[in-house]
């Protein structure tokens, strides 16, 4: 069950094709910064993620490091997802993320589990939203 949406991040991204490795498919990486609101704050992120094409044409990716910053401390995340392209040429992804801080203004992130759609469009306008696992 998913709690009360933990915020909204509206985001810019670019991305260029990787070597995958796999089924001789195509693979991305891409770069995201922008900015919204988290747990209550005005916050600003920023983070690198891959995604690699299935057989099946649909994407499966992570971001191994982000960080998200606000006036009162940082937090960092993980998070994972599979998606799809749209089609208007963006992307579609939902998945999981979690976070970490020894912020005090953003430590009710710590010790949950936050579930994500992101979705961007063929210009690399991006909106991530978060919901906490309850």
């Amino acid at each position: 069950m998913l709690g009360a949406k933990a915020g909204t991040l509206t985001l810019k991204e670019t991305s260029k094709p990787i070597a995958s490795g796999r089924y001789g498919l195509p693979a991305m990486e891409t770069h995201n910064v922008g900015s919204g609101k988290l747990v209550g704050h005005d916050v600003m992120g920023r983070a690198t993620f891959t995604a690699a094409m299935r057989p099946d044409g649909s994407w499966v990716g992570e971001c191994p490091a982000g960080i998200i910053a606000c006036s009162e401390g940082v937090a960092t995340f993980i998070c994972n997802g599979v998606g799809n392209m749209t089609e208007d040429g963006g992307v579609s992804f939902r998945g999981g993320a979690s976070f970490e801080t020894t912020s005090d203004a953003l430590s009710e992130l710590n010790g949950k589990y936050y579930m994500f759609t992101y979705d961007s469009d063929a210009d690399g306008n991006a909106e991530w939203n978060l919901y906490p696992c309850k």
